[in-house]
């Protein structure tokens, strides 16, 4: 059995999954080999569990909407001098059940029991419905 960890964060600024696909595409939030990457100031201490199998898992506007593998972690010197972490992923945003999330600073780790279950294949080509209505179903059990 795999020990691994996930990671949550909110996704600021971004309306919806297709929001958060078109930033990733930007050169601004692409690693130099062109994956995505998130970059943080804090590094995790638990980076062999998150390197193991774990996904970050991105809240838009106050929901858990879907999750991407995490590739590995890259370490990143700001111009200021500052050593951060780049969290790099797989391109591929996995839809999951809209979980209603608080609003949080940074990351958080994201135990896999915590997790919401990816959609179905077929559910993952339907047209995914706006974050609000989504978080409105989820916080009346509708998933």
């Amino acid at each position: 059995m795999s020990s691994h960890i996930n990671i949550v964060k909110l996704s600021v600024g971004t309306d919806d999954v297709a929001g958060l696909a078109a930033w990733q595409m930007t050169k601004r939030a692409q690693a130099l080999d062109g994956m995505p990457q998130h970059v943080t100031r804090m590094w995790p201490k638990r980076a062999d569990e998150v390197l193991n199998g774990g996904s970050i898992y991105w809240v838009i506007k106050g929901v858990i909407l879907c999750r991407q593998k995490i590739l590995r972690l890259d370490e990143k010197i700001g111009a200021d001098g500052i050593r951060r972490c780049a969290i790099v992923s797989d391109p591929q945003l996995v839809r999951v059940a809209a979980t209603p999330k608080r609003a949080f600073q940074g990351w958080r780790y994201f135990q896999p029991s915590d997790a919401p279950a990816d959609l179905t294949d077929g559910a993952q080509a339907e047209e995914p419905l706006p974050p609000e209505l989504s978080k409105a179903l989820a916080a009346i059990g509708v998933r």
